[in-house]
Parts: structure tokens; C-alpha cells; sequence
């Protein structure tokens, strides 16, 4: 039994929206359905002082008053505002684009289930008008904040606060409601997609080889669509948070792989459910720990600084980082420290100098240097992995 949610607050986050607004009018507060944008949304205006509105554009009323955005900023005292599931306004972007170059002494919080590249609705992306907040699940900072909760109980139910704080074991209902609200209210109301049966098909397999190599012809014979079919519904997934492609990093293109990217579901709880597991098994639990990594990671990091390295005699590294200006950073996942092997490490090291070789473990409660063979790694705990990442 977890203790008392109603007096707990994912505070990584809350002050990632706070630095956010201390940088530009508008946030844009993105990330998938039930990820916990609307309660976030509450706490920060539950903090500041007086009476801070929030608009619900689920409602008739609300989307009316937004139709003519500037009479609704001119008659708005309050200096910050949330502006929910705007989405579901016929020209999102253009309320957005009016608070932020007439009104910016308004602070917004405009939080949707898309990105605003969402080609039906968002005409405009707000360059340089805005700060983008991407909530993903639970990350380790919001595990310490909800104790009570196991890792695996994470790589099970996923990070989804609705999901993963509910008592009891995996219940498989919500996760089939969850996706039908996904197609119902996301896919069907923001992009042009006609085939239902194979787009859902295509979620399926993503999830099911979470992880492995985005192999389109693959899928594309699976889902019995056409190669370009593929590439729209990823990238429809893609706007959306449910997958993402991780790109090779890579120097030299005649001893590395330079074109294939890796595609992993977005949670854990997800992938869970896609296998049909009510538990995770110990040999589930490296792949699990690999997953959560990666959200460590787009929590902390734009999405486009991660890799994963591979060269063509299949020695493969999980994560590579390529901070701009520095030497890449290398990441191993291992859910038992005494399974790690360095020999790719080494192999990708010999490519690319670097002091930076974290390998992140399931058993580590203190971050411990240790030297391989010369190779010169830290074994830490998910925990740590943004404090190490500050140091290099």
C-alpha cells in the first residue's frame, strides 16, 4: 500500500516548468494521455497566489471563450494561467502565438497530448516563442518522491501515475481502455490515419520488440502496409510520445552502423501488457532496466543527443550522448553488475576517446569506480544517472 498520493508531488518536474517560465511566457507542457499534465498543471497553480485559473478545452464553454483569444488575454488578470487539452481548439497555435508576442506579461501553461509539430492542427510551431516540458513516465526522481514503489513494480505497471499508483496487481482493462482512448482521441482528432487495423498492429509489434532494430520491410510485411505507410505511422507515433527512434551514433561509416535506428515503446507498462506478462521475470528485467534508462534519459536530455552505437561486427553499446563539444558519453544497462562484459565498451572507446563509461545497474547502491582491462567505468543505480551526467 502506497502512502498518502494526495500530499505527494513529482517536484522534478514542477521545477522544470518553473525554470521554464522564468525563460519564456509559454510552456508547452507535452507528453502522452494520463501522464499526469493535468495534476502538474494544478499543483503549480495550487502554489502561486490567488485564484489561478485553470481552462479546460474538453469543455464547450471553455473552447468559446478561447475563439477570440485576444478579448480573452485582455480580460484575464491573472499573471499565470493553464490552458488543458488545447488540442481540442480549432487553431491552437494562433491563442498561443497572440499570448506570447501581445500578452507576455500572462505566464501559460498550455499542455497537450502532441507535440506542436501535429500537422492538423498546429499551423504554427512557436519558434523561439516558447519552452517545451516533455512530462514522461515516472522517472527515478518521481519513484523517490512516491515511496512504497519496487522497481519492479515500475517495469510492470509502467510509469503512468494512474496506473502504476493503483493498488492491486497489473490490470490489463485500463491498459486496453487506455489505448482505445489513444486512437479515439488522439490519432482520429489530430491526423489523417484510414487504417485503423494495421496502424494498431503496427503499436503491437513496436511494443513487443521494444528495443530491437527498426527494421521497416519487417513490419511493413506484418502490418501488410507499404514501406512509406511505415515511416507515416512512426512518425505520427513519434509526435504523439508512444515510440522513438534512436539514431547509430557513428564516425566512421565503413566500420559502424551509420542508418538503422532502434525503435523503443514508450513505457514499460505498455510493453507489459503488448507481451501479455502479469510478472517480470529475472531475464526480462535487463531489457526492463534498459527501458527506464532511456526515460532517465528524455527526462534529463533532448531526445536528439541519444544514440545507441553498433559497428559492423555486432559489438553494440545501449546509449551513446553526444553533448555538443564534448566527447561522447557510453552507457550500459545491466541488471546484475557481475554480467557486465566491457569488450564492446572497449571496442567503441578504441573509435572514440572518452573518459565517460557508465554502466547503470539494478544492484548498485553506491556509484563505484572500477577499471576493465584499462577501460575505465562507474557502476551506478539509476538514481545517479543525472548526477553523472552533470560531472562529465
Amino acid at each position: 500500500m502506497l502512502t498518502d498520493t494526495r500530499k505527494q508531488q513529482r517536484i522534478f518536474w514542477l521545477d522544470k516548468i518553473r525554470k521554464a517560465l522564468g525563460q519564456k511566457s509559454v510552456v508547452w507542457l507535452t507528453g502522452v494521455r494520463r501522464a499526469g499534465k493535468t495534476t502538474i498543471c494544478r499543483h503549480i497553480l495550487e502554489q502561486g497566489a490567488g485564484n489561478i485559473p485553470l481552462y479546460d478545452c474538453e469543455l464547450p464553454r471553455i473552447r468559446r471563450q478561447l475563439a477570440d483569444p485576444e478579448q480573452f488575454f485582455k480580460n484575464m488578470r491573472s499573471k499565470l494561467i493553464a490552458i488543458d487539452e488545447i488540442h481540442k481548439l480549432e487553431d491552437p497555435s494562433s491563442v498561443l502565438k497572440i499570448a506570447a508576442d501581445y500578452f507576455p506579461h500572462i505566464k501559460v501553461i498550455a499542455a497537450g497530448s502532441s507535440t506542436l509539430h501535429a500537422r492538423n492542427k498546429f499551423k504554427d510551431t512557436l519558434t523561439d516563442r516558447k519552452r517545451i516540458v516533455w512530462l514522461t513516465p515516472f522517472n527515478s526522481e518521481d519513484m523517490k518522491a512516491f515511496d512504497g514503489i519496487s522497481m519492479s513494480e515500475r517495469m510492470l505497471k509502467g510509469g503512468l501515475p494512474a496506473f502504476l499508483l493503483k493498488d492491486g496487481g497489473f490490470d490489463e482493462i485500463s491498459y486496453e481502455d487506455w489505448m482505445d482512448s489513444f486512437w479515439a482521441k488522439d490519432v482520429q482528432e489530430l491526423f489523417n490515419i484510414d487504417r485503423k487495423g494495421a496502424f494498431m498492429k503496427l503499436i503491437e509489434l513496436l511494443a513487443i520488440r521494444s528495443g530491437g532494430m527498426f527494421e521497416v520491410s519487417t513490419f511493413a510485411s506484418a502490418c501488410e502496409i507499404s514501406r512509406p505507410t511505415v515511416y507515416n505511422y512512426m512518425n505520427v507515433l513519434e509526435l504523439c510520445h508512444l515510440a522513438r527512434l534512436i539514431k547509430p551514433f557513428f564516425t566512421n561509416k565503413h566500420k559502424e552502423v551509420v542508418s538503422c535506428p532502434k525503435a523503443y515503446f514508450f513505457d514499460t507498462g505498455f510493453v507489459s501488457y503488448f507481451n501479455g506478462w502479469s510478472e517480470i521475470h529475472d531475464s526480462e528485467k535487463g531489457t526492463m532496466l534498459e527501458h527506464l534508462v532511456l526515460n532517465e534519459l528524455f527526462s534529463i536530455l533532448p531526445p536528439e543527443r541519444i544514440h545507441y552505437w553498433r559497428d559492423k561486427n555486432k559489438n553494440e553499446v545501449d546509449f551513446i550522448l553526444a553533448p555538443r563539444g564534448r566527447p561522447p558519453v557510453a552507457i550500459e544497462c545491466k541488471w546484475n553488475s557481475k554480467n557486465f562484459d566491457s569488450s564492446a565498451m572497449k571496442v567503441f572507446r578504441s573509435y572514440h576517446k572518452g573518459p565517460g563509461n557508465l554502466v547503470v545497474c539494478g544492484n548498485i547502491q553506491d556509484p563505484e569506480a572500477m577499471n576493465h582491462g584499462g577501460l575505465k567505468t562507474k557502476f551506478i543505480g539509476i538514481e545517479h544517472l543525472r548526477n553523472e551526467l552533470i560531472k562529465l
